[in-house]
């Protein structure tokens, strides 16, 4: 028997063993959600009933496998971002294409399942302890296996059928006909809320969007989830895959400001700092810098061009993109090797010369309707001169590496006139 058809494909193969046979942490942490999942079968008789550990564990290794042919001319695109770094907006520039085939945050699942899981399960993990599970759904997704996130998806779906799918409507390709025959109109209409698509299309069919993914020439995946890039040279070097990572980087101040306005419970002392001058002594100062940590590692490598990101990386700055929209996305599509669609220069002269979204918008927090000119500097505007300070401490680097230029004095900032970067390329 032909076990393998190249050494990397052996490798990669030996590599799947050994994870499927460790008990560390990450493998418990898996198995622990799949305790109960057989994974799709004909006979739900059988389905439900009990399965032994070593049934479990091949289930778990048949449902990491996938095929090892693909379609040489299809792009596997990962928009790779932080957090309130303007992913949204940018991931808009994937799902406008007809070719593409575009999914807004599927990991999310995955770290759902696992802060639910047993407060044990949750003192063993640690802040990287999920990249296993991250990697193999987005392998999985890529190929266009959407029934292997039935294992993160709470509640758990039935008969492949989910009304839980984080963010539908954030994907044209999961609310449109082949998946919802109902939902063209409100695609065509620009998406006037955030839950149409559920409520017009019902439950989503996880087979259904599986082949229609298929049917699809492309393959886009946004996450804030991952923290490296160099966590994802498994999948860069994986000889199935013609990955391409767009790397969207933000000043990290501007980061920070979006942060206190979409979580405000979360940053409930930097927003008492913002209004009132005064820095509370209890104000955690790991997140931003755990931030400029990842985008400063993660620029590096991709700078470093090494051989298993050659070609395939690009670096984006979301305020270049807010000023020059579609020369930025000109730029994106050539290094994609695509052509660039008439729909989303439509969709980029619709939405990046309109006033910034109110409070009162739908899903706010996630809007990607804006005049992205003012919005790109809008933190300016609003951020306490002494909160920008402290930032630019913690992140001096990160700034400097990437081009934005530090405020020495209060006037400075207020001045939007004056750019906030240098030119880069």
């Amino acid at each position: 028997m032909r076990l393998c058809r190249s050494s990397m494909e052996c490798s990669w193969k030996t590599l799947l063993l050994l994870v499927c046979t460790s008990l560390g942490v990450q493998y418990t942490a898996i198995r622990s959600l799949r305790d109960s999942f057989g994974g799709p079968c004909q006979d739900s008789a059988h389905c439900q009933g009990h399965q032994g550990k070593e049934q479990r564990l091949k289930n778990l290794c048949d449902d990491i496998r996938v095929p090892a042919e693909t379609n040489a001319a299809r792009k596997h695109i990962l928009l790779f971002a932080q957090t309130r770094s303007g992913s949204s907006f940018t991931g808009q520039l994937f799902n406008q294409h007809p070719a593409i085939f575009y999914v807004f945050e599927p990991l999310y699942h995955v770290q759902q399942a696992f802060t639910n899981s047993s407060s044990r399960l949750q003192r063993t993990l640690d802040g990287r302890a999920l990249l296993g599970a991250y990697r193999d759904l987005l392998l999985n997704l890529y190929n266009c296996d959407f029934n292997f996130l039935e294992s993160y998806i709470r509640p758990e779906p039935q008969d492949h059928m989910t009304g839980a799918f984080f963010r539908r409507s954030s994907s044209h390709a999961l609310c449109t006909p082949p998946v919802c025959l109902e939902g063209s109109d409100e695609i065509l209409g620009g998406q006037p809320d955030e839950a149409w698509c559920p409520k017009k299309c019902q439950a989503l069919n996880l087979t259904l969007a599986s082949q229609a993914c298929q049917a699809q020439n492309h393959v886009a995946i946004k996450t804030v989830r991952i923290p490296e890039v160099g966590d994802l040279r498994t999948l860069s070097e994986d000889p199935r895959l013609d990955l391409r990572i767009v790397h969207l980087v933000r000043d990290p101040r501007a980061i920070l400001a979006s942060r206190m306005t979409a979580f405000a419970g979360k940053f409930r002392a930097w927003k008492i700092w913002n209004a009132t001058g005064r820095q509370p002594r209890y104000v955690d100062l790991t997140p931003i810098t755990r931030t400029c940590r990842d985008i400063e590692y993660s620029v590096e490598t991709g700078l470093q061009n090494p051989m298993w990101l050659r070609g395939r990386y690009l670096l984006v700055r979301y305020e270049d993109l807010a000023v020059n929209p579609e020369e930025k996305a000109k730029e994106i599509y050539r290094f994609l090797g695509m052509d660039l669609h008439q729909r989303v220069l439509t969709w980029i002269a619709n939405n990046t010369n309109g006033a910034a979204p109110s409070s009162s918008d739908w899903n706010y927090k996630y809007s990607t309707k804006r005049d992205s000119k003012a919005t790109a500097q809008s933190w300016r505007v609003h951020l306490n001169f002494d909160i920008v300070k402290t930032v630019q401490s913690l992140c001096n680097r990160t700034l400097a590496l990437l081009g934005y230029k530090l405020f020495h004095s209060i006037d400075e900032l207020r001045n939007v006139t004056k750019s906030l970067m240098e030119p880069r390329t």
